[in-house]
């Protein structure tokens, strides 16, 4: 399939999609301490869909039975959301996404609960960074791997860290997953070139330990074939006319972060 070039009409559609992920994040992630179970964070994310006319992206995507993914400690991403409740020291990837007028939306974070294990939080501001050295070297005439180079390449400067193999990043727009594929590893300068128009969900995923992974029996839930601890996050963004990146799941569009690293964010969005 060709990989899908949106007009600046597009892209704000997108980043109404984008806006509505965010607020539902956002809520989560003031709404996990002690006590709270990931079906409490599922019933958030249904309310803010109902709020803005917005449906759900992963819910019934290949069968998947609910609105977010919600994986604790050692699952890494697709973990289904359940009764279990959260303990102090638990550390909890969100994931999810949203459709608003045809066009999607998709983010994720990781946090911990309460006081937490240090090294489990480098991981976390790891795997956070990771993303927006990725997004950061998005530039229109670059090619696809200068991304994947640049997670990978921040992730191992900072530790022993797993990189997952089997998962990465992805094409948006239309439909959730579209090409191209993106790779949280490799070398720059491979792959299809970036241009105006395109829209990537850049997502590393990392462990303490192994990149080995399992699929546990639900067929949805990836844990750490080592049970160490995971992290993952994910921002949708867009190359936009004038040539800049935009964040379209941030609040800010990235405007904060990206501008640490000396990227100035499109005013074609903002």
């Amino acid at each position: 399939m060709a990989i899908q070039i949106k007009t600046l009409e597009q892209l704000k559609k997108m980043r109404v999609a984008g806006l509505v992920v965010a607020e539902a994040l956002r809520l989560m992630r003031e709404a996990i301490e002690p006590g709270v179970t990931t079906l409490d964070l599922d019933a958030i994310a249904v309310k803010v869909l109902k709020e803005h006319n917005a449906t759900p992206s992963f819910l019934n995507y290949h069968g998947y039975p609910n609105v977010i993914c919600a994986s604790v400690n050692h699952e890494v991403v697709h973990g289904i959301p359940n009764e279990r409740k959260f303990v102090e020291g638990d550390i909890i990837s969100i994931d999810f996404g949203a459709i608003v007028d045809g066009w999607h939306g998709d983010s994720a974070f990781s946090v911990g609960v309460g006081n937490i294990d240090p090294e489990d939080q480098k991981l976390m501001d790891v795997c956070d960074e990771s993303m927006w050295r990725g997004i950061a070297q998005a530039k229109v005439g670059g090619h696809l791997t200068d991304i994947s180079s640049a997670i990978e390449e921040y992730i191992n400067s900072q530790g022993k860290y797993g990189i997952l193999r089997e998962y990465g990043g992805h094409g948006i727009g239309t439909e959730m997953h579209q090409e191209p594929h993106v790779l949280n590893y490799g070398k720059a300068g491979l792959g299809p070139e970036l241009k105006v128009g395109l829209a990537l969900a850049i997502e590393p995923m990392i462990t303490r330990g192994s990149a080995r992974t399992q699929v546990l029996s639900d067929d949805w839930t990836v844990i750490s074939a080592d049970k160490s601890n995971g992290s993952h996050f994910e921002h949708s963004f867009a190359l936009c006319p004038d040539g800049k990146p935009f964040v379209l799941t941030a609040h800010d569009g990235g405007a904060e972060r990206l501008g640490r690293l000396g990227v100035e964010i499109s005013a074609d969005l903002s």
